[in-house]
């Protein structure tokens, strides 16, 4: 073996290679720097602003080429019931006016005859809106799985999971990011499409009944006639005008405030994983306590942000509550003098009064809604953070500006070979100086070096997991690299599936797993290879109990 330290880093560059798997978008061609003039808090903003751009890059592949193939059949399907329903809405707005009047005249015949249309009426709308919530709802599923299923490639890919650990950037807990937050932000839009496309669509509807039936009111100011055209209608928009404006003013910190809860609640999440996965260490420390507090630590903050959301809802509660109770009056109020002087029947007064409400809804859309879209806004720039963290591990992977550490075939009986390898963190510091490696069969290689000096780096470039620096990595042809992490790791599921991992469950049989079993000492569990258990922690047991016997013989001798 030959080994020397070398002072010029070697570089490539590699082709450019499509993304496995056919859900993948590319991110975006090019990195959107900060410009360096603004300060702290415009640089944020402008980040946060970009943010909710790039989840859409990625999102609305859904629609396109490589999205799913039912996406738009889904979409237009949706919007026809959406249709159907202000239709039969409408229908509905004008039965009402009917069977008012003929009350007001008393005319058993005609109350009769629209008691039997009412049921048609209800029962279509009903069913309407059964196939809308399916429609409305098999979008957002697919569209869930369809942007899980790309961010969980690109996550993957490369050992990209492992190296957000290394890098700088806003992408913490991913985990909860892709699980939480993705369906927040793939479940919410279809929601506000749904119903933006409603409200309008009844906003212009119901705005034809107001005008044609409430006409122009005629009132007196200062000895003058003044005529208000369409007055139910301009009254309709000042209201929802009213409502959305104190709204928006009151609940300008709602996303913050709820991208803070969601921070929170996932850094919470992770401390109770990490003592659930750490348990057997923990209680052999006797941490028990300290753990306790670190949990009652993180607890503190969720309940910190609830209470600030807690504010931030009843603000918001305060103008949607109050605008729902006065909304039915408001029409009421208007029309009466109409009706008492005679010009509007009774029918019309009840007809108006609802068009009102569904246009005042329709406007005060907003109201109804803001809670929910600071929700989605904070869960969409939490999933494009990590987005973006992707983007640059795969920009690294792909471009020139540090460096890529080329891995190829050694020649001759070689086993391993690193050829002028430089290893680099991900701006460009080197850790690892080039290096000349020979490592032939059955030759051992102990690496040695101070805390720091970057020995776990040079593991993870020799492993793949870690491609910034230059120079080369070779393997022979034909033998494969076995790592083996630090810390044991058994996956969940099946025992056949623990032995058989990293490899798939069904490449070898039940005989040949058995015999792996007898050979390490295991022979017991053979009958519960077919067993879905937690074999993390009866197998690693076994492993703790074993390796300490060997160890005192060891020493003994």
């Amino acid at each position: 073996m030959a080994k020397h330290p070398a002072k010029t880093a070697g570089s490539g560059t590699p082709d450019i290679a499509a993304e496995s798997g056919e859900h993948v978008e590319p991110p975006p061609p090019a990195l959107v720097e900060t410009d360096p003039d603004l300060s702290p808090e415009q640089a944020e903003a402008a980040r946060k602003s970009y943010l909710l751009k790039r989840f859409w890059i990625s999102a609305r592949g859904f629609w396109g080429g490589r999205g799913d193939r039912l996406a738009w059949a889904y979409s237009i399907g949706l919007a026809v019931l959406i249709v159907a329903t202000v239709a039969f809405q409408y229908g509905i707005n004008v039965w009402n006016r009917a069977i008012f009047d003929a009350i007001e005249k008393r005319d058993a015949g005609t109350v009769y005859y629209l008691s039997a249309v009412f049921f048609p009426l209800a029962i279509g709308s009903v069913l309407v809106a059964v196939a809308q919530v399916f429609a409305r709802m098999g979008i957002q599923r697919r569209w869930r799985a369809w942007l899980t299923a790309s961010v969980l490639t690109r996550w993957l890919a490369h050992g990209r999971y492992y190296q957000l650990n290394l890098v700088s950037g806003d992408h913490k807990n991913p985990e909860y990011r892709i699980a939480e937050d993705l369906r927040i932000a793939t479940d919410a839009p279809v929601d506000f499409a749904t119903g933006v496309l409603s409200a309008f669509l009844s906003a212009a509807t119901f705005i034809v009944v107001l005008w044609t039936i409430g006409g122009a009111l005629t009132v007196t100011i200062a000895g003058s006639a003044v005529t208000i055209p369409g007055f139910l209608v301009i009254a309709a928009v000042i209201y929802a005008a009213i409502a959305s404006g104190s709204i928006t003013i009151i609940g300008r910190r709602f996303v913050q405030v709820s991208e803070d809860k969601n921070q929170a609640e996932a850094e919470f999440r992770y401390t109770l994983t990490r003592v659930r996965e750490n348990g057997e260490s923990i209680a052999l420390l006797g941490g028990e306590q300290e753990e306790r507090d670190g949990i009652d630590k993180n607890f503190t903050k969720v309940l910190r942000q609830w209470a600030r959301l807690a504010g931030q809802h009843m603000r918001t509660t305060l103008v949607s509550q109050g605008s729902s109770l006065i909304a039915p009056v408001v029409p009421l109020l208007l029309c009466a003098p109409k009706f008492l002087e005679g010009s509007m029947t009774l029918g019309e007064v009840m007809q108006a009064a609802s068009a009102f409400t569904i246009v005042q809804t329709a406007f005060g859309w907003l109201v109804d809604n803001y809670p929910r879209l600071a929700d989605w806004n904070a869960c969409a720039r939490r999933i494009a953070s990590l987005m973006m963290s992707l983007d640059g591990l795969e920009r690294a992977e792909h471009g020139d500006k540090f460096g890529r550490i080329q891995r190829g075939e050694t020649e001759g009986e070689a086993m391993l070979t690193l050829n002028d390898l430089s290893v680099s963190l991900d701006d460009g510091t080197a850790v690892v100086g080039d290096t000349e490696v020979v490592v032939e069969p059955g030759e051992r290689l102990l690496v040695a070096g101070e805390s720091g000096s970057g020995k776990s780096t040079l593991v993870r470039a020799i492993a793949g997991l870690w491609p910034w620096g230059g120079g080369s990595v070779n393997f022979h042809p034909d033998r494969r690299l076995f790592m083996l992490p630090q810390k044991p790791y058994v996956p969940s599921g099946t025992l056949r599936r623990a032995v058989a991992y990293p490899g798939a469950a069904d490449s070898w049989s039940a005989e040949e797993i058995a015999a792996a079993l007898d050979k390490v000492g295991l022979a017991h569990l053979k009958d519960k290879i077919e067993e879905d258990a937690p074999w993390d922690q009866t197998i690693s047991s076994c492993w703790t109990r074993r390796p300490r016997r060997w160890t005192t013989r060891a020493r003994t001798r």
